[in-house]
Formats: structure tokens, C-alpha cells, sequence
């Protein structure tokens, strides 16, 4: 029987497209294999890297409360130490003596500064707010440092409103003010002025403790909060770290920048409604 050509053509074209749709959806299905492989690829690595950070912040964590506990035990165990301080303090007569004394009390002091530090870094206490007058505490603080300021020929100029009240816990601010304090000394070995400015904003209470030394390097002005960062060489530094938590606990913010005369301001944003803005 002889074949009818246009069967043949009709049928050689339904054959042509029916490969060319098996083609075609070999193609897809290889693209769609290879994008389910590269997203399996993707999802592999996210989720490792997941659970290294997880494992991380539980290190951290683990190693945080270790360091609270052993910071806890240095402190109860230097109350005697500092005692005993005291207590020789008054029956040294020779001055040399004194001298020597008053380093080693120095130096003691310098460690539960640190300590409290760590302390304060690896606690979960919430801010306990309540209103108070800023100027008094902000006179408080510097009056602490008189004895460095006068040493090192340093001026302070305090203009914080008379009468400016703030909502905030004023122990937490306390350690901030004290530790923007000594920043500023340590920013001018050989004399300056310090400037605390205090206004208010729609935002809230900005305070800004200013210096006149050499100022801020780019990356310090990127890293300076950061646990342990210093330009110095050795020692544990927390206490720009410390401001940073402080002012985050109180739903605010610091910010850091130098002055258009010379030196670095470090300024504290703080909220109206700071038991809201903490929650």
C-alpha cells in the first residue's frame, strides 16, 4: 500500500515537535535541577554559618557569666585589701612612704574600675529610671576628677541648665558620665579644657562631654565603641563599650566626632520616654 506523503509530513512534524518539546522541557528541568542544587548550596552554607554563630553566642555566653563570677570574686576580695590600705594609710608618717602607698592605692583603684567595668558589661539588669536634676549629677562626676584636672591642668566648663531634670537610671548615667570623663583626660595628657553641654531636643536630652585634644582617627570614629578597642597598647578597655550599652539600654543612642577647633565630642542621645523606649 503506498504511503500518502502528506501523512508522512503531518507526522514527521508532530515527531519534530514532540522532540523539540522533550527538548525543551529536558532543558528546563536541567536549569530547574541546577537552581534547586545552587539553592540546596546556598541554604547549606546560611545554615552553617547559622549554627557556628549560634555556638558562638553561646561561648560568649558561657564565657560571659564566667567572667561576671570570677569579676564578683575580685571585687569581694579586694574590699579587705583596700581596707588594710586604709588602715596603713594612717600610721605611715615618712612621706616618701606615702607616696609609694598612694600608687599602690592608685593602682588598685585602676583594677575595680576595671572590674566593676566587666561587671557592668556582662550584666542583664534593666535601666531603673526615675527623674532627677542632671545638673547636680553631671557636678557630682567631675568633682570626683577634680584631683586629675587640676594635675593635669585641665579646665572644665559645665553648661547644663540649672533646673534640666532627666528620667534615667543615675547610676547607669553616673558610670557613663565618669567614663566619657576619663576618656577626655586620657585625650589630654598635657592640659585642655573640657566642655559638658547639655540641651533638649524633640527627640529627647542630648549631653555632650567635648575635649581639646588631638581628636579622632577615622577608624577610631568607626571601632570606638567596640568591647576592647584601643589605641593604646595592653590593658582591658571597656569603657566607651560601656557608654554605648548604657545609652542602648536606655533606648538611645551615642555618637562620637571631632570638633571643628581640634578634640572629640562624645555626645548621649537620650529619650523623653525612656521606660517605653527601653522596653
Amino acid at each position: 500500500m503506498p504511503h500518502d506523503p502528506h501523512l508522512l509530513d503531518t507526522a514527521s512534524a508532530d515527531l519534530e515537535t514532540v522532540m523539540n518539546a522533550w527538548n525543551d522541557a529536558t532543558w528546563r528541568l536541567e536549569q530547574t535541577h541546577e537552581a534547586m542544587r545552587e539553592e540546596i548550596r546556598r541554604l547549606t552554607q546560611e545554615l552553617e554559618t547559622k549554627n557556628r554563630e549560634l555556638t558562638r553566642k553561646s561561648r560568649l555566653a558561657d564565657v560571659g557569666q564566667m567572667v561576671s563570677h570570677m569579676a564578683s570574686e575580685m571585687q569581694n576580695n579586694l574590699v579587705p585589701v583596700s581596707l588594710y590600705l586604709s588602715l596603713l594609710r594612717r600610721r605611715i608618717n615618712d612621706s616618701g612612704s606615702l607616696q609609694i602607698l598612694e600608687k599602690i592605692a592608685d593602682g588598685f583603684a585602676e583594677v575595680d574600675a576595671t572590674i566593676s567595668d566587666l561587671l557592668l558589661f556582662t550584666s542583664d539588669r534593666d535601666p531603673q529610671p526615675h527623674t532627677f536634676l542632671l545638673p547636680q549629677l553631671v557636678h557630682e562626676v567631675f568633682s570626683s576628677l577634680a584631683p586629675q584636672l587640676a594635675a593635669q591642668h585641665i579646665a572644665i566648663t559645665i553648661d547644663v541648665p540649672e533646673r534640666q531634670l532627666i528620667t534615667a537610671d543615675e547610676s547607669m548615667l553616673r558610670r557613663a558620665l565618669l567614663n566619657l570623663g576619663l576618656n577626655a583626660l586620657e585625650a589630654m595628657p598635657h592640659g585642655g579644657d573640657i566642655t559638658v553641654t547639655s540641651f533638649s531636643t524633640a527627640y529627647g536630652t542630648d549631653l555632650e562631654i567635648a575635649d581639646t585634644g588631638t581628636g579622632l582617627s577615622e577608624n577610631t570614629l568607626h571601632r570606638a565603641f567596640e568591647p576592647f578597642f584601643t589605641t593604646k597598647s595592653g590593658g582591658i578597655v571597656l569603657g566607651l563599650a560601656i557608654v554605648y550599652r548604657i545609652t542602648v539600654l536606655h533606648g538611645g543612642h551615642v555618637t562620637a566626632a571631632n570638633c571643628p577647633d581640634g578634640g572629640a565630642a562624645f555626645t548621649l542621645h537620650l529619650p523623653h520616654r525612656i521606660l517605653e523606649a527601653a522596653a
